[in-house]
């Protein structure tokens, strides 16, 4: 016999005798004057049947009626009703559910045996239940509280029921169960048993009247409780589809990067150096976390627009006069690709601009000085010096202090002198190549980048950017 054919076998065995042990146990311990009033117990167990027409399903399991009357069966008779209630109820529902066989014995399980536990634990802590006259208002709550603590137990107990089920059934672990199925019914749970309460001391009071007049309270609580977890389960359904957009919207442009990497590998390291050092220059230079993240960004996709070249152009022999036209053309290019998506303004408009020279004869704009954007500024700095530094596909690389040197050189023509200087003694600081140990997909962080788009933001550069190609008048 296969191992797991074995377990459940093993299970249900465990189940069984479970079961048996609990009836035997009961027969010993009821007491007879828990049986009655025998209208109160017909009218319980009436609930009990008909409470299915009160269950909710949910995306975390079931939510019905039958804790409340468990918890009136607790209190107001005794753990042998109280069982009796729980097997009611879930026989019902098993059978109008249409539920396979296999299921009932586990359902008998979880639903008789923690209803009787905890009504055993009410009775030791209330004493007789069923005799019991609860008309002053100390007693009141002390009897309150008491069946409180037994609705707790009773949740606790039948979900350890429940969870060797799970785990025989699918695997499903108990750390998993408890995120999953048990902590997100329980304030909903407790209230109800917090209704049942209520009803506990009335019944005290008033008798029956209590019981029948509560009715209409209960289906007011369903129709609240029925809208409320549909609301919870569309604001579940709209955070995976915002969470499923979100992706989308970082696997595009990272597919390009990393399409762009497999036909030229040094490009993906490229971006994550350049993307290390501008994020340090940007936080150097006192940039807010939100635009450190799109200087970041922008530096890791700024190449983006060279995945529309051909190979001859990613691998050149030599270069025509087309060639290039089209290779002027990868900021266009690179911000056309990235500023279609929600959010991406900011980085696109930072590509778009990454190859302008401060003295307004870079392409393709021919912007001049604080006219480039900074991101755009602080990206060229960090290129250039990450270029000349690894010289991967222009010659051997430059000692990093010749690169510095040539840094100053054009810095005020092409680059942003004070960037310049910034850059130099962040160098000098955090070590002439720290951003060369940079990964891209460490860079990327893309589940954690996912995860920040899908949280509400405000409406500050998300609108997709516009292909401002501006001319100096």
């Amino acid at each position: 016999m296969p191992a797991r054919k074995l377990i459940k076998h093993l299970f249900w065995s465990a189940e069984v005798v479970l079961l048996a042990g609990t009836v035997v146990l009961g027969a010993l311990l009821s007491h007879a004057d828990e049986w009655h009033p025998m209208s109160l117990l017909a009218l319980l167990i009436g609930l009990a049947a008909g409470g299915e027409w009160f269950t909710v399903e949910t995306s975390a399991g079931v939510l019905s009626s039958s804790l409340g009357v468990m918890t009136l069966a607790m209190g107001l008779l005794g753990p042998g009703p109280a069982a009796l209630c729980g097997v009611t109820a879930i026989g019902v529902n098993s059978a109008v559910r249409g539920r396979p066989l296999s299921t009932w014995l586990n359902n008998f399980v979880v639903f008789g045996v923690a209803a009787f536990v905890a009504g055993l634990i009410v009775r030791a802590l209330a004493g007789d239940v069923a005799g019991m006259d609860h008309h002053s208002a100390s007693e009141s709550v002390v009897f309150g509280l008491i069946l409180l603590a037994g609705a707790f137990v009773l949740l606790v107990v039948n979900f350890v029921l429940f969870v060797p089920e799970l785990l025989v059934r699918d695997g499903r672990r108990p750390k998993r169960a408890v995120r999953e199925l048990f902590l997100p019914t329980l304030p909903s749970e407790l209230s109800v048993g917090v209704i049942a309460i209520v009803l506990a001391i009335a019944y005290r009071a008033i008798g029956m009247p209590a019981l029948f007049a509560a009715i209409p309270v209960l289906l007011i609580f369903r129709h609240l409780t029925v809208a409320l977890m549909r609301s919870e389960q569309r604001a579940e359904q709209l955070d995976r589809r915002t969470r499923q957009l979100a992706s989308f919207q970082w696997a595009v442009p990272s597919t390009f990067m990393e399409g762009l990497g497999l036909r030229d590998p040094t490009a993906l390291r490229h971006g994550a150096a350049v993307a290390s050092y501008a994020k340090a220059l940007a936080i150097e230079v006192g940039c807010d976390e939100e635009e450190q993240e799109a200087i970041h960004l922008t530096g890791l996709l700024h190449d983006i627009g060279k995945f529309t070249w051909s190979d001859r152009i990613l691998h050149p022999e030599q270069l025509t006069d087309a060639d290039w036209a089209v290779i002027r053309r990868h900021p266009q290019d690179g911000a056309m690709m990235v500023g279609k998506f929600d959010g991406f303004g900011p980085v696109a408009d930072g590509i778009l601009y990454h190859h302008e020279r401060m003295d307004g004869t870079g392409y393709p704009a021919g912007l001049i000085g604080s006219e480039i954007p900074l991101a755009s500024r602080i990206v060229a700095v960090c290129s250039i010096y990450d270029t000349m530094t690894k010289r991967e596909t222009y010659g051997p690389p430059m000692p990093p202090e010749e690169a510095i040197a040539e840094l100053r050189r054009i810095a005020g023509a092409q680059l942003d002198a004070t960037l310049v200087e910034t850059f130099i003694a962040l160098l000098e600081r955090k070590g002439l190549t720290f951003g060369q140990e940079a990964d891209y997909r460490t860079e990327l962080s893309f589940e954690n980048r996912v995860r920040k788009m899908a949280q509400p933001q405000s409406d500050a550069g998300r609108s997709p950017v516009a292909m401002r190609l501006r001319q100096r008048d």
